[in-house]
């Protein structure tokens, strides 16, 4: 399936690219240097992986046993905005990267300006895997440059609402359809000493997908130079909404993905989740208690126009320049990404969205799933991905997402709102577009 969004990001990231070729440590002569040098290794090889996907482990487990001469070595990380990125550029400062790593979309742009992804066009299969992605998923690992591929697409993040269905019926409350009918039932559920949800602050990339649903844009490029709007009229509108719901205290506050936070959905204490596909394992794993009392239902929207989704996520594998063994690298992703074996697995073990147009025949996909009441939550979260926002990434999003959550974060606690927060992360984002001689207005 075709995500729009990715589409507009891979155009802005290849204008990007132009625009910073003076800073980006690298040039496309090197890239196409890379390229042509992918040639086997001699005799057994050993990979690293760091991922933060769970049962990873279990899916490579099954490689290692048929590949005795190509073995991987899996290290689980907490997720990329949590300290892996920061983790990989420092690796990649020392020359320790590990050979493979897990990166977001909307975090590739930051590691191709550092030079950091090793070119992995001319290892064998790569080109070939083109076919089994969507053109915006492999312009987004491509950068729109010729014979270069800086990533496997992995999975998806199309969004969708999370919620208690048994709760919502036993207090016949409708389960939303608009985000005003979702703030009035928050204080319906507020009333009966619970909360509709919690607010992540340290998940600025989530708040994006809330103003791409929105219409609303972050990054733009025009005349040779970036423009950054954290606080269009879209932005200040999810803003706002979410600031009146932490004034008036209908939203929790608890750090995410920690065991707090998952007490919080296992007890009912939280009774929605508005998140990505790959939350359906988060929930299932964090809350093993309430098996059979969730169902998922579109994003509530804004008004009565067209229906509109966004996206939280969405992950690549990459190779990390530095790394030894580049073509058995490139071969094990191959298989981890496009292989019916492997994507099986994927599913099975982290309920992972495949990216790869194989993944789409799975019948994991199309059958119910136990924990969400048989619902056949897959075909719906396919139909969500169709109708994404296009939201375009920048070149710094990994500082933009750190600016941000500081602010959310003292929002929270007190010190300015939302609002104030997005301001702030804007004026410090053109500063660091500035530092590293990007064009910005």
């Amino acid at each position: 399936m075709a995500l729009k969004y990715i589409r507009v990001a891979a155009v802005a990231t290849a204008a990007m690219l132009a625009l910073a070729g003076c800073s980006a440590g690298g040039s496309s002569d090197s890239s196409s240097a890379a390229a042509s040098d992918c040639a086997a290794s001699t005799g057994k090889v050993d990979l690293s992986f760091t991922t933060w996907v769970p049962g990873m482990d279990k899916v490579v487990d099954i490689w290692n046993k048929a590949n005795p001469n190509i073995q991987v070595t899996v290290s689980t990380v907490p997720n990329g905005n949590s300290g892996t990125y920061q983790n990989f550029f420092t690796q990649l400062k020392a020359g320790n990267a590990p050979d493979i790593g897990q990166v977001e979309y909307d975090t590739l742009p930051a590691f191709r300006v550092q030079d950091g992804l090793a070119n992995i066009a001319a290892c064998d299969g790569v080109q070939a895997a083109k076919a089994d992605f969507s053109d915006g998923l492999w312009n987004q690992v491509t950068f729109g440059e010729d014979n270069s591929v800086y990533a496997i697409p992995q999975d998806s993040g199309p969004m969708a609402l999370y919620y208690r269905k048994d709760l919502f019926e036993k207090n016949n409350i409708p389960v939303p359809t608009t985000w005003d009918e979702y703030a009035a039932d928050a204080v319906k559920i507020k009333a009966l000493g619970a909360q509709i949800t919690n607010f992540p602050k340290g998940d600025v990339n989530w708040f994006a997908g809330l103003v791409s649903q929105a219409g609303g844009q972050w990054f733009s490029t025009a005349d040779g130079s970036w423009n950054v709007n954290l606080t269009s009229d879209a932005s200040t509108k999810v803003a706002n909404y979410w600031q009146g719901l932490l004034d008036k205290q209908l939203v929790s506050t608890i750090p995410g993905f920690t065991d707090q936070w998952n007490n919080a959905y296992d007890t009912g204490a939280d009774w929605t989740w508005v998140s990505a596909v790959w939350g359906a394992n988060t929930i299932s794993s964090g809350a093993p208690s309430t098996s059979g009392d969730w169902a998922v239902a579109p994003m509530p929207q804004w008004g009565t126009s067209a229906a509109t989704s966004g996206a939280w996520g969405g992950s690549s594998s990459v190779v990390f320049k530095g790394s030894k063994h580049p073509a058995e690298a490139a071969k094990f992703l191959l298989w981890l990404n496009t292989s019916t074996e492997a994507l099986t697995a994927l599913n099975t073990e982290a309920n992972l969205f495949p990216a790869s147009s194989t993944g789409a025949t799975l019948p994991a996909l199309s059958e119910g799933v136990p924990f969400y009441g048989n619902q056949k939550i897959y075909q719906l979260f396919s139909d969500q991905a169709k109708v994404i926002s296009p939201f375009t990434w920048g070149p710094t999003m990994t500082q933009t997402y750190s600016d941000v959550s500081d602010g959310f974060a003292a929002a929270i606690g007190g010190s300015g709102t939302l609002l104030d927060a997005l301001n702030s992360g804007q004026t410090k984002t053109i500063a660091a577009l500035k530092a590293q001689s990007i064009p910005v207005k």
